[in-house]
């Protein structure tokens, strides 16, 4: 049965809790999954949509960006990516009369969760200045909107061209040459505020700013460590990959500060065990302290050095550079500072290393509890050096895995969105083109809002994605948002960026993955590339939320033209009335791309892209070897009585999306609204489970950012730590606290004191 949307914001101000589970999965997952999909679509129409999810015939989960492999299960779906699907897929809309009835301020003043709800946005709005309210514009006016003001710089660089990983392979590559055709590298991305710690540190390590592994190595590794993660909420899918390894043998290690009930035990819905009993995972959990895991693998580095013939000398002698200073480094690990940094047991870490010297082929996976840190390249440099003492990289079973988020994050950036391009990648795109690309480098995401905040930036345009929710230090990202001459965002549902505008503001709808895609010369699909670097198709089959909605590539090939003229040699009208001309193009400028047509046509299922270190054990660094690295170790340092924050998702999240108020896995109901905190730090503290505290940043500009009215839940957390949801928490997160080398934002490791209040 359909659900309408709410009328009013649900009430958080007392959230339920319960015990925390210890399995994922299994049958509630089916049910909550179904439950969410059957509200939004109707049953009819949830089962015709989720049967297509992931298939090769179908299209690709709008969620995350985990593989699916050769042989797909008829429900090759979550229960996170069934409420994703349904979240695009709903037969809820916004028509212009919601626009007519809820001026901008009301719009401010509602949750990110109530907005979502609402449902497809299905005509392009219009915010004039001093408006109070969107209203509806044609497509033609908007483009001339757009033209008006990018054209009125004094710069292209006034300009800012945002992606999210949402967005195809074909969106991509046209926003991007359209950008660098207007004259600007300015192309920040969800990217930037994620994974762009994983990028550099592999970049400069391994040549490949990119994952080294498939799903067939996962199955064949012997050691799996996975740190920094919570795969039965971001990526549940994966839990499948880590239940076959274990059947075959592999053990694994979970690094993380929080117990997460999807890495204890997996209950796997396919499977008559799974949904009886499931099956146990994590072999040894070491609940580390937030930002101690550089100073854990530095240490495990010394000890692997320390064994007699754990180093794989062959590979280190043929195909490493940097050992010796390296080595020197690790050396002088010392086993009390790590213990302080970490929070660990020596048996702890003893277990770990006799698992890894026992392990042939050993892969570590990742995610932002690694990459959101000011010293998340060093750390990921340090788990390189790891492997490469074990001569783990370019085996099978062995190799580097950053899971990436969204499901089209990686593709995007190989498309070309990236604020500072290679030379190659520019000199092939101008050659094809004939045009000129600027080849001084842009803004990344932290980047750009200060320079909307100085004045710097004055055009915001996002493809997708929930800017102004995403990004650090909520207050002075939407007072730099507010002082754009103009912000356009291509969506299909509303957020809280479109309640935060300049003084004008555009809402372009758009296709979604699960819509079917008709153009002049046919029925089109789009391409993404998954977390592994397989690049597949993806073809929507539900009719438009619409009869106004434009695909993404149509939206910028119009905007592109409107803006650049007649004199734009570039065939934009081509590429909108077929996307395989697009393709032809990318196979022309992207490496990996030859035949791009011939091939998806030959293999619906796509093909993997080239990855030197994994397939030739080749290096493309700037020694031509892979670089061990030796920098020093660094650890959050807290002052006494305050705590050190992560922000993370409820498992009824998808990035800043909220599909509901609960966190089943760890027994929150009904609110978001809460920070979990170990038993002991909260008593030190005179906070009684169930009291409210303030959350108050600490950060060196001495600037207070205030998160007020969190239920304190006390919980297993490791000692000094505590945790709570975003976005709510962006706010605690200084715009200035960022990765060194990356500019990623530091959102694992914020210091913080707790201020007792009131109950809300």
């Amino acid at each position: 049965m359909v659900s309408k949307p709410p009328a009013d914001d649900p009430v958080q101000d007392a959230p339920q809790v319960t015990a925390a589970q210890h399995s994922a999965a299994g049958l509630p997952g089916v049910v909550h999954g179904l439950r969410a999909s059957t509200a939004q679509m109707g049953l009819g129409r949830t089962a015709r949509t989720l049967l297509r999810v992931n298939q090769k015939d179908g299209f690709d989960c709008p969620g995350c960006a985990w593989p699916e492999g050769g042989k797909r299960h008829l429900a090759e779906f979550c229960e996170n990516g069934a409420k994703a699907v349904a979240e695009e897929a709903t037969v809820r809309r916004v028509t212009p009369e919601f626009f007519a009835a809820h001026p901008l301020s009301d719009l401010a003043g509602r949750s990110g969760y109530w907005l979502g709800q609402q449902g497809r946005i299905t005509h392009p709005v219009y915010l004039p200045e001093g408006g109070d309210r969107y209203e509806p514009v044609s497509w033609e006016r908007a483009f001339a909107i757009i033209a008006e003001e990018l054209t009125a710089l004094d710069s292209p660089d006034e300009a800012l061209f945002y992606t999210s990983g949402r967005t195809s392979n074909e969106a991509a590559f046209l926003l991007q040459l359209f950008a660098r055709e207007f004259g600007t590298n300015n192309l920040p991305d969800c990217s930037n505020m994620c994974h762009e710690s994983s990028g550099s540190a592999l970049t400069e390590t391994l040549g490949v700013g990119k994952g080294s592994v498939s799903l067939d190595d996962l199955h064949q590794a012997d050691l799996i460590i996975v740190a920094g993660q919570n795969p039965g909420t971001n990526h549940p899918r994966m839990l499948t990959a880590l239940e076959k390894a274990k059947a075959a043998g592999a053990r694994i290690i979970s690094v993380n500060p929080l117990p997460e009930a999807g890495l204890e035990r997996f209950r796997n819905p396919q499977t008559a065990r799974g949904l009886v009993k499931g099956s146990a995972l994590t072999d040894l959990f070491l609940q580390i302290r937030i930002g101690g895991d550089q100073a854990l693998f530095r240490l495990l580095n010394k000890l692997v050095l320390d064994a007699e013939g754990a180093v794989d000398e062959e590979f280190v002698r043929t195909h490493t550079h940097g050992f010796e200073e390296f080595a020197a480094a690790a050396r002088a690990a010392d086993w009390d500072e790590t213990l302080a940094a970490t929070g660990l047991t020596r048996d702890a870490i003893e277990r770990a290393l006799r698992m890894i010297l026992a392990s042939r082929r050993t892969i570590v996976c990742w995610a932002m509890g690694l990459t959101q840190h000011k010293h998340s390249v060093s750390t990921i440099r340090e788990v390189v050096n790891l492997l490469l003492l074990r001569g783990a990289i370019g085996r099978p079973g062995a190799g580097v895995c950053p899971v990436r988020g969204h499901s089209n994050v990686q593709g995007d950036r190989t498309m070309g969105i990236f604020e500072r391009p290679s030379e190659a990648f520019l000199d092939a795109l101008d050659e094809e083109f004939g045009i000129t690309s600027p080849r001084h480098h842009g803004y990344d995401v932290v980047r750009s809002i200060q320079a909307l905040r100085d004045g710097r930036a004055k055009v915001f345009f996002a493809m997708g994605g929930n800017f102004v929710a995403a990004s650090p230090d909520t207050l002075v990202t939407e007072a730099a948002m507010r002082r754009a001459r103009l912000t356009v965002h291509v969506s299909t549902k509303l957020n809280r960026s479109h309640a935060v505008t300049g003084t004008r503001a555009l809402i372009l709808p758009t296709l979604g993955r699960t819509d079917r895609d008709v153009q002049a010369s046919g029925r089109q699909f789009v391409t993404v590339e998954d977390s592994m670097g397989l690049v597949h198709a993806s073809r929507g089959n539900l009719p438009p939320a619409g009869p106004l909605l434009l695909s993404e590539p149509a939206i910028v090939a119009r905007m592109a033209r409107a803006v650049l003229g007649p004199d734009s040699a570039t065939p934009w009208e081509e590429f909108e009335k077929d996307y395989a001309a697009i393709r032809d193009r990318i196979a022309r400028v992207v490496p990996g791309f030859e035949d791009f047509n011939e091939r998806l046509a030959a293999d619906p299922g796509g093909f993997a892209l080239p990855h030197a270190p994994r397939d030739e054990r080749r290096f493309p660094t700037a020694t031509g070897k892979a670089n061990f690295t030796a920098a020093p170790v660094e650890y959050p340092a807290v002052p006494e009585g305050r705590l050190l924050l992560q922000t993370l998702r409820s498992h009824d999240q998808y990035n800043t999306t909220v599909y509901g108020l609960d966190d089943r896995y760890r027994g929150i109901k009904g609110g978001r609204r809460v920070v979990l905190v170990h038993p002991d730090d909260a008593r030190e503290q005179g906070l009684a489970d169930g009291s409210y505290a303030d959350l108050v940043s600490e950060w060196t500009d001495g600037v207070e950012r205030r998160a007020p009215g969190f239920r304190v839940v006390h919980y297993p957390t490791a000692r000094g730590c505590a945790a709570a949801y975003y976005p709510e928490t962006n706010v605690l997160v200084p715009l200035d606290a960022t990765a060194d080398v990356s500019n990623t934002p530091a959102s694992k490791s914020v210091v913080i004191r707790l201020e007792q209040s009131p109950a809300e």
